[in-house]
């Protein structure tokens, strides 16, 4: 999976404190496998249609406005579920929140390499921060047309709200004073 080589680099180039590198890639899955069940969740609750079906069917949809396509296919295979929201859109979402939240940063230089089977365009990317990768995986799979972009923006708030759910409430450093104390109103 691409985020989990991600994890190890970022690990072995920037964490060098067992313990601490053990929390990051706890936090990290953590965050990933949670996202997943918020993913499927609302798969499973909308069951909403992906582009190739909307398109092809376009005629179909009770809309006057739309036209139906019905050679219209994506660049990559269509997957057999429902499109809302985006799985690979939670995962990058919430893994790249947790680096942030972990490193307190949005800005690190890493490269990630695509797990996509077939031909590539560019295997190995490079950027310059988390939410740079985290905008870029929303664009391209609504570019290569399997998800609507609605479907990809939720899924990254997803992710992105899980880890910060993640971070706050679990595997906090031993040496963090967080207060969960709930009388204390100076929070509220």
């Amino acid at each position: 999976m691409l985020w989990n080589k991600v994890l190890r680099d970022i690990a072995a180039a920037h964490v060098d404190n067992i313990g601490e590198s053990s929390r990051l890639f706890a936090l990290v899955a953590l965050a990933m496998a949670d996202a997943q069940i918020t993913s499927w969740n609302s798969k499973t609750y909308y069951v909403f249609w992906r582009p190739v079906t909307a398109i092809q069917l376009g005629d179909t949809d009770g809309n006057p406005r739309t036209a139906g396509d019905s050679t219209w296919l994506p660049l990559i295979a269509t997957p057999a579920y429902p499109d809302y929201t985006s799985g690979a859109n939670n995962n990058s979402g919430a893994a790249t929140q947790a680096f942030a939240l972990f490193f307190g940063r949005d800005r690190m230089t890493f490269s990630a390499t695509t797990t996509n089977v077939g031909p590539t365009i560019q295997d190995t990317r490079t950027y310059q921060r988390f939410s740079e990768a985290r905008q870029e995986v929303v664009d391209a799979r609504m570019y290569e047309g399997i998800h609507f972009r609605f479907a990809d923006e939720a899924a990254r708030k997803q992710g992105q709200q899980v880890a910060r759910w993640v971070f706050e409430n679990f595997l906090r450093p031993l040496d963090d004073h967080h207060d969960n104390d709930d009388d204390d109103d100076d929070d509220h």
